[in-house]
């Protein structure tokens, strides 16, 4: 790997400096034409194996892909990784280092068997047996017995019952809408129509999976989840038991118009029209898929434009390797571009520098400025504002990109970077929720009773505060001036310091986990006043003192969501180390010891020019002056999908490695001109040559 800092000739400050310059020049590399960066997203095997039995439910696995190549060649790339990613005790997982999943395995098996392969096979002999050691396929989560029934493997008694008339709730609703979380929103409402049409294709015995349940009985009937409140969970099966019946004799006699509305409400949502263009439902894999599930039961010819341009946006999704074809669950473009240029600040680039520029010129090209669901939780005057995630998804933009992108744009500079980014903080600011803090979607507020409905087994039904995205926006908020004494940031801070755990640690919502949150959780409120030897941010940092490893570096895996003992614990990465360095620089200063091991281990590992011509080091062919990582340290839902940022790896350690140079120049009193110095900060890595 590339430099060391065993030579102590040379001072600590000038060896990142050469590694702040080849990081920089990794990154600058990935930027796209246009000014934007999208690293790959990746998720775990049910993006295969869903995709695969979706095209099952359609009749699709031998007819023409959207792009007219073969879809028998294509599924069978497709299949092949999905093949790929068994682990050797025979099931499949969600991140390197967990557990078998039931569901996973389960659908996996099924579109392995689907595709052709041999159930007496060796390795569909050790799926079958790791189904079984999990209880059997009886005990998949809901939204995977969509698919089961969806291809007759289990009756749709099995299967939650959303009526489509939910669409009609009244807002005072305890239920309604924009009660639950924006991403349940988009899957409710074709799954509700779903439910209720139940279509359901008849496949050959022989493809089908009855060895994977263990109880026949049980296969029939509705999971009973154990988590959670048993009364609730009760309630809400009568309830469910009780829609059963109903539909039986065919729903309320409104039903038509209910599917008609609800699809409306799909449609207007997936559409392409401006002043709010989306790339697909909800621009995320889940109900891009069922959006063609429910055109097909809906009878919707496959040569209907809204079919085709929903088939093209989500095979949009595809990588293709080699052989081997592996599908994101969505882009991830805004946020990346986000934090590369955030990161480029950090080292002292602004709009002097034409990469900044060009990166700043395409958020501000993105900028949302449609009232999406957004607006029904905010006062009608709310103006809007805010940035989404991917590149088109204008009736969702978040908070936590917003933040990001708006103090990226503030420091970058230029008159319409800065307006753009007020406009973003004031939307920002009009999002608090009333305990203080700042959720991902929407101004909302905790209802957990919405987690035990029958169709919540994703963890994620609503959408409440969360510690790591309220530090985010403080952080945000304080470039815009703000500081402790105004009653916004006051009461965000309160309600961190009511989330921190005893250890002096914060949960991660949206990344691998107590180390992600406590980054969040912390920076924010010193960035707007708190000082950094109140007990409770003290706390926090010697809690990240504890965890670092003797290399240096620091390391999670989200094993963590599970056994609460695993925080901070875990394989070395080099997001999550860059993540604690920026704590311990904040918390205790440019000069801390373990601040100085954290980085010496970036400067280490960072790849050399061998290390990135060499396959075996560097399978995802990273540039030189970037850095390995396999581990998935970006979260989707807790305990049920985790993510692998492919930019994590390299942009975080750059804005660590910044933020130390800055730090220590400035204490040295020899402040740069970062924009006179970008020039030569972005120089090729060519002359990178391998220290070891």
């Amino acid at each position: 790997m590339g430099i060391r800092l065993r030579d102590h000739s040379v001072s600590v400050v000038s060896k990142l400096r050469i590694t702040e310059r080849h990081a920089l020049s990794a990154l600058v590399s990935l930027q796209r034409n246009d000014g934007h960066f999208c690293g790959e997203l990746e998720g775990d095997s049910i993006l295969q194996s869903e995709y695969l039995l979706m095209k099952w439910a359609l009749g699709q696995e031998a007819a023409p892909m959207s792009d007219g190549r073969s879809g028998k060649e294509i599924l069978g790339k497709i299949t092949d990784y999905l093949r790929s990613q068994q682990r050797p005790e025979g099931g499949w997982g969600q991140y390197p280092g967990s557990s078998d999943d039931l569901s996973s395995t389960v659908k996996a098996y099924f579109a392995l068997k689907l595709a052709g392969d041999d159930p007496s096979a060796p390795h569909m002999i050790r799926a079958v047996k790791s189904v079984h050691s999990m209880g059997g396929a009886e005990h998949c989560n809901s939204f995977s017995n969509f698919y089961l029934a969806a291809l007759g493997q289990i009756p749709w008694s099995a299967v939650p019952t959303i009526p489509p008339e939910v669409v009609w709730l009244p807002k005072w609703c305890f239920f309604h809408l924009s009660k639950v979380s924006a991403w349940s929103r988009t899957m409710i409402l074709p799954l509700s129509i779903v439910s209720v049409l139940r279509p359901t294709r008849d496949i050959p015995a022989s493809q089908c999976i009855d060895e994977l349940f263990l109880d026949q009985r049980e296969r029939a009937r509705l999971y009973r989840r154990s988590d959670g409140s048993v009364v609730w969970r009760a309630i809400f099966g009568v309830i469910d038991q009780t829609l059963k019946v109903a539909e039986r004799f065919g729903g309320s006699p409104w039903r038509k118009a209910a599917i008609a509305d609800a699809f409306k409400w799909i449609t207007r949502r997936a559409s392409q029209d401006r002043p709010a263009p989306t790339s697909g439902l909800g621009a995320i894999f889940p109900p891009m898929v069922y959006i063609q599930i429910v055109m097909k039961a809906l009878g919707i010819d496959r040569d209907d434009p809204r079919v085709v341009r929903a088939e093209k946006d989500l095979d949009a999704f595809f990588i293709e390797d080699g052989s081997m074809i592996r599908i994101q669950p969505c882009f991830s473009p805004v946020w990346d571009t986000g934090i590369a240029l955030y990161a480029m600040n950090d080292c002292g680039l602004d709009a002097h520098d034409a990469c900044a520029a060009r990166a700043a010129s395409w958020l501000i090209r993105k900028e949302c400025v449609f009232h999406g669901d957004w607006a029904d939780n905010c006062p009608a005057n709310t103006p809007a504002g805010g940035w989404y995630f991917e590149y088109e998804n204008g009736w969702y933009p978040d908070c936590d990109d917003t933040a990001m992108v708006a103090m990226a744009l503030l420091r970058t500079g230029g008159p319409a970077a800065k307006a753009a980014a007020v406009r973003g903080i004031n939307w920002i600011l009009a999002m608090q929720n009333d305990d203080g803090g700042w959720a991902a979607f929407d101004r909302t507020r905790d209802r957990p009773i919405l987690e035990c409905v029958p169709f919540a087994d994703h963890n994620a039904m609503q959408d409440p505060s969360c510690p790591d995205i309220t530090g985010r926006v403080l952080e945000c908020l304080s470039w815009h001036g703000m500081r402790v004494g105004d009653p916004a940031i006051d009461r965000a801070i309160q309600y961190i310091k009511s989330k921190q755990e005893v250890e002096g640690c914060f949960f991660g919502r949206w990344g691998v986990n107590y180390i992600y949150g406590t980054w969040q959780s912390v920076i924010g409120p010193i960035r707007c006043g708190v000082s950094p030897v109140e007990p409770w941010i003290l706390q926090a940092g010697e809690w990240i003192h504890s965890i670092q490893q003797e290399s240096g570096a620091f390391g999670e895996s989200a094993n963590s969501y599970i056994d609460a003992s695993l925080k901070g614990k875990g394989p070395p990465t080099a997001s999550q180390t860059a993540w604690a360095a920026m704590i311990l620089q904040e918390v205790f200063g440019p000069h801390d010891a373990g601040l100085e091991r954290a980085l010496g281990w970036l400067a280490e590992t960072q790849l050399s020019v061998s290390d990135a011509s060499d396959k075996a080091r560097n399978p995802d062919g990273d540039p030189a002056g970037s850095w390995r990582e396999t581990e998935f340290t970006g979260t989707g839902f807790p305990r049920v999908f985790y993510l692998r940022y492919h930019l994590y790896r390299l942009y975080f350690p750059l804005m660590a490695i910044g933020r130390f140079l800055q730090a220590r120049t400035i204490q040295s009193g020899a402040i740069q001109n970062g924009a006179a110095d970008s020039k030569a900060k972005i120089s090729s890595v060519a002359g990178f040559v391998n220290a070891s």
